[in-house]
């Protein structure tokens, strides 16, 4: 797959270290990365980028620049920039979102009504047993689940939503090609096989104590709300929980004995104002109108960035009318009856899969198209 110059140039800015604040400046007074590369380095400097950012921005390729490249080249692996269209909008809204993401699988997936559920490493057997109870009951329910990849009930929740046929989504404090702990790299490949793995840092990157804070808060803000399946008081999912609710998502724990040490971190977000649940319907009926307000806030966002928008005819066919563009309707005759992967849709449209993410959810919403693990189908039509 080749590169597109727009890529290239967001790895160059993203390999000179530069903060995602200043990145995001740049690239909101620019327009995209290729511009932002050539206004140069005094521009550079007045987004507040340092000058060993700006000498790291106008050197040579480097040996990880170039991995990164590599690892854009193969399928299914995906870059999205601040100013793509395929930028999770959820995402958007968190104070400090990060400037570009890399993701393996279906990067549709970060639009997706999604719920994350954590809890400790050293998970007990029934929280274990409770996390992959709560991920099917909640795949069910049509949402798709978050987690981080970590031991325990991280682990638990990914597992038993792959099982379930459900959408799961993985998201890293390493690069989105290294697993952590190392035995997760199986199943790190089959999430990146039919959901999706995300993560701010480059391919490569080793597991570092300060990514996984930073971790938790895309974590937090790809997801309506957060589930807490068992913490100890210095677990790291309560930190997720916080940065939820510092982000207007809901939080919710189980409770658990009061002769459990994993319990007490449920117990103090319990005390703090945390929902108390004890199955996945309470937390399903409690994102439902949350996720009702997406699917709005999002057609207003597909609709708005639509070429041009017409009336449906009278009698409902799928004909180039019913579409806002020429290029959804190319879409809708490259979609079969039978489930077509990302890559034949981009084969036979011609789009970029960050076109093809966002015209696919609105097809969804009109409920045209179904979606299942990364494949799509017409309804009807």
């Amino acid at each position: 797959m080749s590169i597109s110059p727009e890529h290239e140039a967001l790895l160059r800015l993203l390999h000179a270290d530069a903060p995602a604040a200043g990145l995001r400046r740049l690239l909101d007074t620019h327009g995209d990365a290729q511009a932002a590369l050539v206004a140069g380095p005094r521009d550079w400097a007045s987004h507040g980028l340092d000058a060993a950012t700006c000498r790291a921005i106008r050197a040579a390729a480097t040996p990880a620049l170039a991995r990164s490249l590599l690892w854009l080249e193969t399928a299914d692996h995906h870059l999205l920039g601040w100013g793509d269209p395929a930028y999770p909008l959820l995402l958007r809204r968190i104070a400090t979102p990060p400037a570009m993401l890399f993701v393996a699988g279906n990067p549709a997936l970060l639009w997706q009504p999604a719920v994350a559920i954590v809890g400790s490493r050293a998970a007990t057997a029934g929280g274990c047993a409770n996390a992959a109870q709560f991920a099917r009951g909640l795949a069910a329910a049509g949402l798709c689940i978050d987690s981080g990849l970590a031991a325990g009930i991280d682990a638990a929740a990914h597992a038993a939503t792959l099982e379930a046929g459900g959408a799961t989504v993985a998201v890293l404090g390493t690069g989105p090609d290294v697993a952590y702990p190392a035995r997760h790299q199986a199943l790190l490949a089959r999430i990146a096989a039919s959901g999706a793995v995300v993560s701010e840092h480059p391919p490569g990157t080793a597991p570092l104590r300060t990514h996984f804070p930073s971790r938790n808060r895309i974590l937090a803000g790809l997801s309506l709300g957060t589930v807490v399946i068992e913490a100890a008081l210095q677990s790291g999912a309560l930190i997720t929980a916080r940065l939820a609710a510092d982000c207007g998502r809901e939080v919710f724990a189980l409770p658990g004995s009061i002769h459990n040490p994993m319990a007490r971190g449920c117990h103090r977000l319990l005390r703090e104002g945390a929902n108390l649940v004890e199955t996945p319907a309470e937390v399903a009926e409690a994102l439902t109108p949350l996720a009702q307000d997406l699917a709005r806030a999002l057609r207003g966002v597909l609709e708005a960035d639509a070429a041009q928008t017409s009336a449906s005819p009278v009698d409902g066919a799928a004909t180039a009318a019913t579409f806002p563009s020429p290029d959804y309707h190319r879409l809708w005759q490259a979609i079969g009856h039978d489930p077509t992967g990302m890559d034949t849709l981009t084969q036979r449209t011609g789009l970029t899969v960050a076109e093809l993410s966002s015209m696919l959810l609105w097809l969804e919403l009109e409920g045209k198209v179904a979606a299942s693990h990364g494949r799509y189908s017409r309804i009807g039509g």
